[in-house]
């Protein structure tokens, strides 16, 4: 089944931009597309455009993904709460 392009909310847009100047002034939001699957692809194929926003950054001297001991940095991890929580709000008020 071939899933049809939606361009990207240009609210969602805004938002993640405005909560990651908000934690970290001055960093370029730059829209990707990953290789990997997700539970995304049932959402899209109803209609409902779905993204995926973590906020978490890793240490790249030490990539553990999809390891035994796959784990990030503390920092990482409060700092991703704060970026999900303040960017859930902003989409909540819209």
């Amino acid at each position: 089944m071939i899933t049809p392009y939606h361009p990207i909310d240009a609210g969602v847009m805004a938002a993640v931009t405005a909560s990651t100047n908000k934690l970290w002034p001055g960093l370029p939001v730059i829209p990707t597309m990953d290789s990997g699957a997700s539970d995304g692809i049932y959402l899209i194929r109803a209609g409902i455009p779905t993204y995926g926003v973590s906020g978490i950054f890793g240490d790249e001297d030490d990539v553990r993904a999809h390891g035994r001991d796959e784990r990030i940095l503390v920092k990482s991890f409060d700092e991703g709460v704060d970026f999900i929580y303040d960017l859930v709000t902003r989409l909540s008020a819209r």
